[in-house]
C-alpha cells in the first residue's frame, strides 16, 4: 500500500479518464460499491487461493476479544457487483452494462506491478449469454489500451469448459480440476517443470501433468483445435463465434486462443480472456464469463461476463516506456501571481480570481519575498507564467505577465490577461 505524490495522482487520473471515456462510448454506466463487505459475501467465491488473500476485519467493541472477523476489504469488484445486482435487481435494466474503477485489497506478496492495494478498471455486462458480450468487452478494452498508446498487446482467449474437457481427456480427477487450473495458470510466469511439480504436489498423476503441459505449450490456432467431448465441442464453437464477432473490431487482430490460459478464480464458467504485453510477467488485465455468481446471491441465474484492467500495471508499463503525453500537466498551475508587498495582496487575490475565471490554474505566492526568489520558485515547479503586480500595475489596472519558457514579458489589461496567457500556452 503506497502514498501517491502529485505526479502519480495526475498520471493515474489521466489513465482513468481515458478508460472511462472509452467504456462510456460503449454504453457502460458507472457504479461504486463500499470498500468493506460482509465476509460471507467474499468467502468461497475465489477458491482456496483467493480466500487466503482476503484482508479480514476483526469484530469490534465487546466482540473484539473473540478474534473473529465479520467484515473484509473487497478482493475484487466482480463479487460486489453480483451482490448489487441481486439486491437492486428491481431498479436495474434486464440488460445491465456497468463500469467501475475503484481500489481493491489483497494480502499478496508485492512485486513489480503487484501491490496490496490497487485499482481495478472493470467493465461488465449482465443479462445475456450471447458471445456478442465477450466480443464487445474485448473491443472495449482494446480501444482503451490503444487510446493510451499501447500497440503490442495480445488478448489471450480460452474457455473454462474446454479446459474441463481437456482435463477429463487426460484422466485428471474432477475433484482436482480447480486445483490443477490454479497451477496451470502460472505457466506464463514460472518454468514448466515448476508447474509440473506443483500439479503433482496437488495430486495430479505425473503422466497426466506432463501431457497437460505439453498440450498447453504446443503452438496452435483455433482451426487446429476441437473439443474433447460434447461440452468441449460447444466451448470450441463458442470461441469460434467470439473470434468471428471481434473480426471487425479493434480487438480482431489481437486475439489468440491459448489453452494455457486458466484464470485462477473459481467463479468463471465460460470464455476467459487476458491481456498481455511484452516484458511484463503477468497481465494488464483479464476476465471472463461468470453465469453462476449472481445466482449465489439471488437464487436464480443471471448470465454475466466482465473484464478488468489493472490500473497499477498499466501505469508501471506506461512510465517505463515513456508513454504519457508531454502535454499532461505535471505542474500545480499555469500561472503564479507574485506579491510585491503585503499591501498588494488584496489586488493579487482579485487578479488571481480573474485569471481563474478565464479557465487558468492559478497559484498565489503567499509571502512578499524578493521577486527573484518568487520567480525562481515558479520556475522550479514548472509554472510557465508569472503575473507581476507592482504599484504601477495596480494603479493602471494592468498586470505584467512574464513567460518563463521564452524569457519575455508583456503588460496587459487585467481583464485581458487570461486570454493572452491561454493563447501563449497553446502556442508554446
Amino acid at each position: 500500500m503506497r502514498d501517491f505524490l502529485p505526479e502519480d495522482v495526475r498520471r493515474r487520473e489521466y489513465v482513468i479518464g481515458v478508460i472511462e471515456r472509452v467504456y462510456e462510448s460503449y454504453g457502460f454506466e458507472p457504479l461504486e460499491t463500499p470498500a468493506v463487505e460482509n465476509i460471507e459475501t467474499l468467502l468461497g467465491k475465489y477458491g482456496d487461493e483467493g480466500n487466503k488473500l482476503i484482508f479480514k476485519i476483526l469484530k469490534r467493541g465487546e466482540h473484539e476479544a473473540t478474534g473473529q472477523a465479520d467484515l473484509a476489504l473487497r478482493y475484487d469488484l466482480t463479487v460486489p457487483l453480483a451482490r448489487v445486482v441481486a439486491e437492486h435487481q428491481a431498479k436495474l435494466p434486464r440488460l445491465f452494462k456497468r463500469y467501475q474503477i475503484q481500489p481493491v485489497w489483497r494480502a499478496d506478496r508485492p512485486a513489480r506491478g503487484r501491490f496490496r492495494e490497487f485499482y481495478q478498471c472493470d467493465v461488465d455486462s449482465m443479462g445475456s449469454t450471447s458471445p456478442t458480450v465477450e466480443a464487445e468487452l474485448c473491443a472495449a478494452v482494446a480501444d482503451a489500451l490503444t487510446a493510451l498508446g499501447f500497440h503490442d498487446f495480445v488478448i489471450r482467449l480460452n474457455h473454462r469448459q474446454l479446459l474441463t474437457s481437456l482435463l477429463n481427456y487426460l484422466a485428471v480427477s474432477p475433484d482436482l480440476h480447480s486445483s490443477a487450473l490454479v497451477a496451470v495458470d502460472k505457466l506464463d510466469k514460472v518454468a514448466p517443470d515448476a508447474v509440473k511439480k506443483e500439479l503433482c504436489d496437488r495430486g495430479v498423476r505425473e503422466d497426466s501433468a506432463a501431457s497437460l503441459i505439453q498440450v498447453m505449450q504446443a503452438p496452435m490456432d483455433l482451426s487446429s483445435l476441437r473439443g474433447f467431448d460434447d461440452a468441449g465441442q460447444r466451448a470450441f464453437e463458442n470461441l469460434q463465434r467470439i473470434q468471428e464477432l471481434t473480426a471487425g473490431t479493434s480487438a480482431g487482430d489481437t486475439i489468440r486462443v491459448d489453452l494455457s490460459l486458466a484464470r485462477g478464480l473459481s467463479y468463471y464458467t465460460g470464455a476467459i480472456m487476458e491481456i498481455n504485453v511484452a516484458n511484463l510477467a503477468g497481465s494488464l488485465g483479464g476476465g471472463g464469463r461468470y453465469d453462476n455468481l449472481i445466482g449465489m446471491f439471488l437464487g436464480q441465474e443471471v448470465p454475466a461476463c466482465g473484464f478488468s484492467l489493472g490500473l497499477e500495471r498499466i501505469l508501471v508499463v506506461m512510465g517505463e516506456r515513456g508513454m504519457f503525453p508531454p502535454t499532461l500537466a505535471m505542474t500545480p498551475a499555469d500561472v503564479m501571481v507574485a506579491v510585491f508587498d503585503a499591501a498588494g495582496l488584496p489586488h493579487a487575490m482579485r487578479v488571481a480570481d480573474t485569471l481563474r475565471r478565464a479557465g487558468l490554474r492559478v497559484l498565489v505566492y503567499p509571502d512578499p519575498d524578493k521577486i527573484g526568489k518568487q520567480i525562481k520558485y515558479a520556475d522550479s515547479r514548472g509554472i510557465p507564467f508569472v503575473a507581476l503586480l507592482g504599484g504601477n500595475e495596480i494603479a493602471a489596472g494592468t498586470v505584467t505577465v512574464k513567460n518563463l519558457r521564452v524569457q519575455t514579458q508583456q503588460t496587459h489589461e487585467q481583464a485581458a490577461a487570461g486570454a493572452a496567457i491561454k493563447e501563449a500556452l497553446q502556442r508554446d
